[in-house]
């Protein structure tokens, strides 16, 4: 099956809201323990990918807004 092979494939498509709310239930999950190590472990992985596809929507508004003010106003 395609997604135990690449269980975090599906990061890459989630808006910022999206994987910043599925970053704090994970965050959740681990602070409350319980899980198996391998869980444990796979809870971390996804994090460290959520923390990472946030990171991009974050520099991509960073540049946008850079961007944006480099223009020169515009005269309506």
């Amino acid at each position: 099956m395609a997604a135990e092979t690449q269980p975090n494939a599906d990061i890459e498509g989630l808006s910022y809201e999206e994987a910043r709310e599925q970053l704090v239930g994970v965050v959740s999950r681990l602070e409350a323990g319980g899980a198996s190590l391998e869980e444990s472990l796979s809870l971390w992985e996804r994090g460290e990918a959520l923390a990472k596809r946030c990171e991009q929507w974050l520099e991509g508004a960073r540049k946008r807004l850079a961007a944006a003010r480099d223009q020169p106003a515009q005269d309506s």
